[in-house]
């Protein structure tokens, strides 16, 4: 079940930790709870546990993506992206704490993201997305939601303090395209999305139903439905979250059927209702790409999501250094700030001497912890 597919506004990585004790206690009185806090950012901390769980998906996440490889090989990928592991926790704080200070909220996009994951999953009510949640991933509902809340304040601060001030000019995609033509030299091939309802294991009458459910999807694409919007309330296939998005293919890689369909279309058009051994597909035509270099024109969005993302990462990093040159963190031994702005406030403890203690109280004025 897919419960979590969050984007991860985590450009560049940076961080700075101190090692504290924090006493936590239920509601209940409970057992004092001991957590070790490895990073401090004005009022927020990030606890070891968090940490340690940032690490496993890292390794998870490397695990996945090179299936089949030496374990050495996963282990030393693994070794070098854990070093900015902490310093990336770090960013996302502040990109949170940005949000609380622009007052950005959220309520009303957590409710839609709620509900898109929800329909995805075609489950019927927020009483079983949340049992759902709870048993797939072993977060409460309170910490999933919270963690989609922090995702969708990141997206916003990054949409309005960053990527919503850069600018792409005409020019600087001429340029690119001028010099780079050699890359926009293709085969013929479309760029598809795609609307796809399941018939496995559905009896000849439930077909005829998911049939006319189809057409009447198709009715409404025609007649201007946006599809992408579709695509994610209605379709049942994997692209769904991605508004239907099934990327790029040549003439003559898709079955024969679906091949000949798509391929007499233009830009914009969709198909008719095609039956599969599988389902119903309604193919949309995103691109059309003739053999041959493309014009300027057909390539021109290829060329700005181009130069979208050489600039996003020096503006994130410009972006992230000067949040950190007003923020308060702190070190702790052993683990490194890969991102620490020289001249900033970032603090990096040292193991204690036995005249350090009294030193290292006049130093720090840690601020009291408010909550994470």
């Amino acid at each position: 079940m897919k419960v979590g597919n969050f984007p991860s506004f985590r450009f560049v990585l940076a961080g700075a930790f101190i090692l504290l004790c924090a006493g936590i206690v239920s509601a209940q009185s409970k057992p004092q709870v001991i957590e070790e806090i490895v990073a401090r950012v004005n009022n927020r901390i990030v606890t070891l546990s968090q940490y340690q769980q940032a690490e496993q998906e890292l390794r998870d996440k490397i695990t996945q993506q090179c299936q089949g490889c030496a374990p050495d090989k996963i282990q030393a990928q693994f070794d070098e992206q854990k070093k900015d592991i902490l310093s990336g926790m770090i960013d996302n704080l502040l990109l949170v704490e940005r949000a609380k200070d622009m007052n950005i909220n959220v309520d009303t996009d957590l409710v839609k993201q709620l509900d898109d994951v929800r329909r995805q999953n075609h489950l019927d009510s927020m009483d079983a997305l949340q049992k759902a949640v709870e048993s797939s991933t072993g977060m409460s509902w309170e910490d999933y939601q919270q963690q989609m809340r922090n995702d969708l304040l990141r997206q916003k601060v990054v949409q309005q303090e960053v990527s919503g001030r850069m600018n792409i000019s005409p020019d600087s995609v001429k340029q690119y395209y001028d010099a780079h033509k050699q890359d926009f030299v293709m085969p013929e091939q479309v760029v598809l999305s795609e609307i796809f309802l399941n018939t496995e294991g559905r009896t000849p009458e439930e077909v005829q139903a998911i049939r006319e459910k189809a057409d009447d999807i198709h009715g409404r694409l025609v007649r201007g439905a946006d599809f992408a919007q579709m695509a994610q309330r209605y379709s049942q296939g994997q692209t769904a979250q991605d508004g239907g998005s099934l990327g790029s293919f040549k003439r003559g890689l898709m079955d024969p059927q679906l091949d000949a369909a798509v391929f007499k279309l233009n830009k914009g058009q969709i198909t008719p209702v095609i039956q599969t051994k599988n389902g119903f597909e309604i193919l949309k035509v995103d691109q059309h790409y003739q053999a041959g270099l493309q014009p300027m024109a057909k390539v021109e969005s290829q060329i700005e999501d181009k130069l979208y993302l050489q600039q996003l990462q020096p503006a994130m990093q410009k972006y992230l250094a000067q949040l950190r040159e007003e923020s308060y963190i702190t070190v702790h031994p052993g683990f490194k700030d890969s991102e620490a702005v020289p001249g900033g406030m970032a603090i990096e403890e040292v193991p204690a001497t036995p005249d350090a203690e009294s030193k290292k109280k006049k130093k720090l004025k840690i601020p009291k912890i408010h909550g994470s």
